[in-house]
């Protein structure tokens, strides 16, 4: 069983990189920001105040975050260990996980702005499935229409080059002080780059697993 954090820049491949290593670890991988997208087409008050944060590209605050981990957490099955994604944002959120989960070790994402901007503006979403696609290195067969389930893509409100740009200042600002406060912690990290675009998921999957192997958690 091994508890894993997830970091990188909105577009660093998280979610990605998360759901590969899923069965190669047997954990469960909790992405706070897919949450909050189905919270969002519910349509229920809570949603619609996380809509709100979301599309203008900010942070949901603190409580909402918290409890929805919580409940997240509380549906894990006994032994079996967790990769966070999206979670935590802020050196608060850093506090109150540690009352919850103890951490083995974080995954550090490294990628440069420009791949970022490039992979997100280019990435398209089934509105039925939701199976994730990129015009640049995986295209559907027919264009804008889901290859698994002929479902409809679109595009994210929030994966413009404008409103990318601004969820990088906020990694930046907001959480890149999480990096410090894990390493004075004395978490191990693993740290894996990508510096060309078309470097595939596969190539980084296995750059990790050698990092969490060198630490006896994989």
């Amino acid at each position: 069983m091994v508890n894993l954090i997830i970091f990188g820049a909105p577009g660093s491949g998280k979610g990605t990189y998360a759901s590969r290593l899923k069965d190669r670890l047997n954990v469960e991988v909790i992405a706070t920001g897919d949450i909050f997208r189905e919270m969002m087409k519910e349509e229920t008050p809570l949603g619609r105040k996380v809509k709100g944060y979301v599309e203008k590209g900010l942070l949901v605050p603190d409580a909402i975050t918290l409890e929805v981990l919580k409940q997240s957490l509380a549906k894990i099955p006994r032994g079996k260990g967790f990769i966070l994604d999206g979670y935590p944002r802020t050196i608060e959120q850093a506090e109150a996980l540690n009352g919850i989960a103890k951490i083995d070790a974080i995954i550090h994402l490294i990628v440069p702005d420009w791949i970022i901007i490039e992979r997100l503006s280019s990435r398209r979403i089934c509105k039925n499935c939701g199976a994730i696609y990129n015009l640049l290195y995986l295209k559907p067969k027919n264009d804008m229409v889901c290859d698994k389930c002929g479902g409809q893509l679109y595009q994210r409100s929030d994966d413009t080059p404008e409103v990318i740009k601004k969820r990088i200042e906020v990694y930046e600002k907001q959480t890149q002080p999480l990096l410090q406060y894990y390493m004075a912690k004395g978490v191990p990290f693993v740290e894996a780059k990508c510096e060309k675009l078309e470097t595939p998921p596969e190539t980084i999957v296995e750059e990790i697993l050698k990092g969490l192997k060198r630490l006896n958690l994989a």
